[in-house]
């Protein structure tokens, strides 16, 4: 068995995409003369966040991310044992390396990360509400954020006001200010969550010195029973469902299409009522994304609202039936308080027994914003954020620099002060712009690089990975351990039995349906067991209809694994291969204590 992986020096991009690396930024790529010092890392695949080929103005959502964690983590928050995470872009993948503190050094950060994280830990609700408002704050200024096709003169009212600018100058300054205002929320973003991972770990920790052989799943089970935002789009959908058969307009929702269904329930009180309803809950819980919002073709519920009508539907048709559509909330609970009870009681004095309250204490006060930061930032901000820029995009394809909207984010992020400049420079000339004539064909270009990327899946990870995997964020978000590790070393196509993290309990079997896209996520059917790379939060719709969800990636703090033990569904998380694996058609059990996924009988 072969002891590393393939080095991404020797890991070659698919015909087509020969020229790939000049799409992204130099630093985000492998560089040749640092062939040495980057094999010697050991860098996995982060498909859990970005399962998808970037275009180039997508990384943004890397970059962005990526250096905004490793600020906190290194030079904010002092964390003892771990800086930053190294990232690259190969073969139109993110990769990832975390990278440690030198042993020597961890003592002296401990002092310091005490008193810096002390201060949050004791003052959290001030400064989370704090938070609320920054974040609101900077949602606020991307919706006030306009662009607008350059006019064929100036206002006389600029001219008499004496403004002394022309709009080329706020187009530009709008766009840098998007840009600006993304790369802000993404430090709001990493403000409070390593903070949350850290509170868990150190419950976590001291479980597994107090009670030696606890299930990693019994520790997560004591913090579960959570209330959320991040669930409230879901719960609003459910309540819309609910109030259709109370109303009696469930037939209407159900035999119509949205438009359809909005005519005719105009035309009675109870269907005003029922739309009343429907337009209050848009807003902001609508602003969720089919994806995770790390891509420009992330779609959001608010601008294609015939997704979230299409699980009112579903969840409407469970009611009509008799089926109870609630989480089981009450249950959850009671699983945590039971497992929490009986291992408190075994702690053998009263000091062990409060060392254990103050650390789960503290580890169910900041838990929540570990899910909740997800709406407000990768649904909410970036949905505007999208939209803004699509708003832009809409802007250069009227001037005739795109055919479809969509081209502009064939692009990196500093190449579209480029082509603004060139706009408001033919603009400001009265001679064409340069790019309607020169860019059809380097967008066809960029568009064949992409497109091949796409062609050849990524490879789990590269080079030699450590002997033992001991970095605490990459085994409890990712899912990477030394065994996952050993096992996509050792795995093989023909085997047909799977190992990952136990992330959800419960054992079930069923029939397997492999999911890549969001897009296809209606073809799930009644009682399937959902195999994907990763699961998005707005996912959890669909959760109603399968028996259990088995991901390639993901860790006991992922998503996946989160919201798949709030709805009570079995979960296999970090399989690393379960896509490729198995097949749609595939008979499998899942067995979500244990970590195991068995092929019983093939399509």
């Amino acid at each position: 068995m072969s002891q590393k992986f393939v080095s991404p020096y020797d890991h070659h991009a698919p015909a087509g995409a020969e020229d790939w690396k000049a799409l992204y930024p130099y630093y985000m790529v492998f560089q040749d003369n640092l062939r040495e010092s980057e094999e010697a890392k050991f860098f996995f695949c982060d498909s859990q966040h970005w399962p998808n080929v970037f275009k180039p103005f997508d990384a943004i959502t890397v970059e962005f991310a990526v250096k905004c964690l490793g600020q906190y983590n290194t030079r904010q928050w002092l964390i003892p044992p771990a800086n930053g995470i190294d990232f690259k872009i190969h073969n139109g993948y993110c990769y990832m390396s975390p990278v440690g503190v030198s042993p020597e050094l961890i003592p002296d950060r401990v002092p310091q990360f005490l008193e810096r994280a002390g201060f949050y830990f004791q003052n959290w609700n001030d400064l989370l509400d704090n938070w609320h408002r920054k974040v609101k704050g900077v949602i606020d200024e991307m919706e006030s954020v306009t662009f607008e096709t350059l006019p064929e003169v100036v206002d006389i009212e600029w001219v008499k006001g004496g403004v002394g600018l022309d709009p080329t100058y706020h187009l530009i300054h709008n766009y840098n200010k998007m840009i600006d205002l993304c790369y802000k929320t993404w430090m709001y973003h990493f403000e409070f969550l390593n903070l949350g991972y850290a509170a868990y770990l150190d419950f976590f920790g001291f479980c597994k010195e107090s009670f030696p052989g606890i299930p990693d799943l019994s520790i997560a089970k004591m913090v579960q029973g959570i209330d959320v935002d991040l669930f409230r789009p879901d719960d609003e959908l459910r309540k819309l469902a609910k109030l259709a058969v109370e109303l009696g307009v469930a037939d209407t929702i159900r035999e119509n299409d949205l438009d359809g269904a909005l005519t005719a329930l105009a035309a009675t009180d109870a269907g005003r009522q029922w739309v009343a309803a429907w337009e209050a809950a848009k807003y902001p819980w609508f602003n969720f994304t089919t994806g995770n919002g790390f891509y420009s073709s992330d779609k959001y519920w608010i601008e294609h609202l015939h997704i979230p009508f299409g699980y009112v539907q579903d969840y409407t048709a469970k009611v009509v039936a008799g089926e109870n559509i609630d989480r089981p909330t009450e249950a959850i609970a009671a699983e945590r308080d039971r497992i929490t009870e009986e291992y408190r009681d075994s702690l053998p004095s009263e000091e062990a027994q409060a060392a254990f309250d103050g650390k789960l204490g503290l580890a169910r006060v900041v838990f929540p914003y570990v899910e909740n930061h997800n709406f407000y930032i990768e649904h909410w901000a970036m949905s505007v954020f999208w939209r803004k820029m699509r708003q832009l995009s809409d802007v250069l394809t009227d001037a005739g620099f795109f055919a479809d909207p969509q081209d502009m984010f064939y692009f990196r992020r500093e190449e579209i002060l480029n082509l603004l400049f060139d706009y408001g420079r033919g603009w400001a000339m009265g001679v064409p712009s340069i790019g309607p004539s020169y860019l059809p064909a380097e967008v066809a270009r960029r568009k064949k690089i992409v497109d091949a990327l796409a062609t050849a899946p990524p490879k789990p990870a590269f080079n030699e990975p450590p002997a033992v995997v001991t970095e605490p964020f990459t085994i409890m978000l990712w899912g990477i351990t030394t065994e996952s590790v050993q096992g996509w070393l050792s795995s093989s196509d023909n085997t047909n039995q799977l190992k990952g993290m136990a992330a959800s309990p419960g054992t079930v079997e069923g029939v397997a349906r492999v999911i890549y896209s969001p897009d296809d996520l209606g073809l799930l059917q009644d009682g399937e067991i959902l195999i994907t790379r990763v699961t998005a939060p707005s996912w959890a719709p669909v959760f109603g209809k399968i028996k259990a969800t088995v991901t390639d990636i993901g860790g006991m703090m992922s998503h996946a694994a989160i919201v798949c033990r709030e709805y009570g569904l079995p979960a296999v998380t970090g399989t690393g291969s379960a896509t490729t694996t198995i097949k749609t058609g595939d008979r499998i059990r899942v067995n979500g204590a244990m970590g195991e996924v068995t092929i019983l009988e093939a399509a």
